[in-house]
């Protein structure tokens, strides 16, 4: 069964530790790492319970917090002029590769967690 709770601190902490860590350079791959940890831990039951929380609240806020760092960028983007247009494609790219792997590390974090 899923244990929501862990998912959601998991999730907030994806979040708020991506958004936070993204101008002074952690950005989201640390915070997957935390959040995914926390999420598992919370979650406790072992590895594959710890990882599937992780993976649950690291896959969650990597799709989230892909959006926000894209509507920042594609806004940086639109602001330059002409070059904004070629950014389009590589925002797409880049989120969609930061919510997969937000969701791979926040599973195996969460699988040492969840272990502990």
């Amino acid at each position: 069964m899923t244990n929501w709770r862990a998912v959601g601190i998991g999730f907030v902490l994806h979040v708020v530790l991506g958004i936070i860590g993204a101008p002074i350079g952690i950005g989201p791959f640390l915070a997957g790492l935390v959040s995914g940890f926390v999420a598992g831990y919370v979650a406790g039951g072992g590895f594959l319970n710890g990882a599937w929380h992780g993976l649950l609240g690291g896959s969650i806020g990597g799709i989230v917090l892909a959006v926000v760092l894209g509507i920042a960028v594609g806004a940086l983007g639109f602001a330059i002029g002409p070059i904004g247009g070629v950014l389009g494609l590589g925002i797409v790219t880049v989120g969609v590769l930061i919510a997969v792997i937000s969701g791979v590390e926040s599973a195996l974090a969460g699988a040492v967690g969840g272990a502990l």
